[in-house]
């Protein structure tokens, strides 16, 4: 690492604290890849590894032991209390826990696997957001916090009056169900007002209550984005993460 890189580490990640974040960032990452490299070497059937199910009939899906490593490192998070090493030892936990419940998230949303078929691409774009966001925490960057000038408190007083607007704005576009433009609007609000005010993702809860005219402007919106720009994040998940079979059978699942 060149001294300017040392010393951008230095001011913008360890002085701050920020070790954790770095911490569970990497962890979150370094999960999501070797688990997705050992789910495609079972779908493939190849390597040593392969679905195990009990006589009864019983997989032990990978979302499960995620759940309980994430839950021992926010517990053990706590108890740390800001002691070294413990708190970077949870903030690994986290990371792990969190990347293998969310790499089944698909599975607990439609609570059934799904994990090869098209649904399943939900998994792959939440944990590329929790990535982004990780990343956009490590380095500094936090929702809903302002750093301006304390000496001038108007400043303050404005942003902390627009502070529920911001929220407000965030639900709205998450039930319209812009998951990707509620995450940069979380960091930029023009973004997530602007959003708010726009059409609906047409199976969203909020598009799920338009009449029919409004519904159909709003699933031509739609239709004309994903062709658009739909296609070239599908691919990229595709490439990261496999692609999905659609139908998915029974066989060809995980």
């Amino acid at each position: 690492m060149t001294a300017h890189g040392r010393a951008w580490l230095d001011s913008h990640v360890l002085d701050p604290g920020r070790l954790p974040l770095l911490l569970a960032l990497f962890a979150f990452i370094a999960t999501f890849l070797v688990t997705r490299t050992i789910t495609r070497l079972i779908r493939a059937g190849r390597g040593p590894f392969r679905n195990r199910v009990s006589s009864a009939g019983v997989h032990v899906h990978h979302a499960v032991p995620g759940l309980v490593v994430l839950l021992i490192g926010s517990f053990a998070s706590l108890a740390a209390r800001g002691t070294r090493p413990w708190i970077e030892i949870a903030a690994v936990l986290i990371g792990v826990g969190a990347s293998l419940l969310l790499d089944e998230f698909a599975l607990i949303l439609h609570l059934r696997d799904v994990y090869w078929s098209g649904e399943g691409r939900v998994s792959v774009e939440l944990v590329t957001l929790t990535t982004a966001c990780l990343a956009l925490l490590t380095i500094g960057l936090e929702p809903f916090h302002f750093h301006a000038d304390p000496r001038h408190h108007w400043i303050h007083l404005v942003m902390l009056a627009g502070l529920p607007v911001h929220i407000l704005t965030e639900i709205v576009v998450v039930l319209k169900g812009k998951y990707h433009v509620a995450l940069i609007g979380a960091f930029v609000g023009p973004v997530a007002l602007f959003a708010s005010l726009t059409l609906a993702r047409p199976h969203s809860w909020w598009g799920g209550r338009y009449g029919p005219a409004k519904a159909a402007r709003a699933a031509e919106r739609s239709r004309r984005w994903d062709a658009q720009w739909g296609r070239l994040t599908a691919n990229i998940a595709d490439f990261v993460a496999g692609g999905p079979t659609d139908p998915d059978p029974a066989e060809r699942r995980r």
